[in-house]
């Protein structure tokens, strides 16, 4: 089963842009888990536009399902999830100003760096997935930075797919496929919708994760939290 994992950072923009607490995160990540969402995610940036850190402190109490936190490893960020422990930490290269993902990790440049950090979240308990580009030798690197899975960017895919190439897809599978011979679990990310979530899903083997956020939270402004919810979930389930 893949399961879907929200991404409210959305949620914090709206709020943030008026000032109070109004749309409220934590209501809201209650309410997805509540319609059905299989997890909760989050990207705190060090300027806090979206995400604040204690934003983070305030849903890991609510977050039943699976909380998976996003970031560059930065000492301030590490500090938060070794202190919120959540299921999850997802390593994304974000340069401090980066206004979205744009880049998966040169898992071959960084490798020990990602050893490093990644030793150290999972001595925790934590389970750790990396950012990486749908290239081959970037996802054969990434075995030896110690992590449990990849996040499969999919921004290029996207775009790609709206243009109607949908045979971009099979880069994706044959990465898909070599994580898992390679023994890594296999998330995805970055500009998925429900225009093109059944074709990835249905295309790329193995796929335990897709974390949706901008797309996810647009397309309810017009259909409902919860109706959006339940269409994502029966094309990755078939089933709500």
């Amino acid at each position: 089963m893949t399961k879907l994992s929200v991404n409210i950072n959305k949620v914090a923009t709206l709020r943030n842009s008026r000032g109070g607490d109004v749309p409220n995160v934590v209501q809201v990540a209650m309410d997805a888990q509540r319609f059905g969402a299989n997890g909760i995610t989050v990207h705190p940036r060090p300027d806090q536009r979206h995400i604040r850190y204690q934003d983070v402190r305030d849903l890991k109490p609510v977050v039943t399902t699976e909380f998976n936190i996003e970031g560059n490893p930065i000492p301030k960020f590490m500090d938060l999830v070794l202190e919120t422990k959540p299921a999850q930490v997802t390593l994304v290269p974000d340069d401090d100003d980066a206004i979205t993902s744009d880049a998966g990790w040169d898992t071959v440049k960084h490798r020990d760096y990602l050893r490093e950090i990644i030793s150290e979240l999972k001595s925790n308990g934590i389970r750790t997935s990396i950012f990486v580009d749908p290239d081959p030798k970037m996802v054969e690197a990434a075995v030896e930075t110690g992590t449990d899975r990849i996040e499969l960017y999919t921004e290029h895919y996207a775009v790609e797919f709206e243009k109607g190439n949908t045979g971009v897809v099979e880069k994706y599978a044959s990465c898909a496929t070599l994580a898992t011979r390679l023994g890594l679990g296999v998330n995805a990310g970055h500009d998925l919708s429900l225009y093109n979530i059944k074709h990835f899903k249905d295309n790329v083997p193995g796929l335990l994760e897709v974390s949706i956020g901008h797309a996810l939270i647009a397309e309810s402004l017009y259909q409902g939290l919860e109706n959006v919810i339940r269409q994502y979930l029966i094309q990755l389930q078939g089933t709500i």
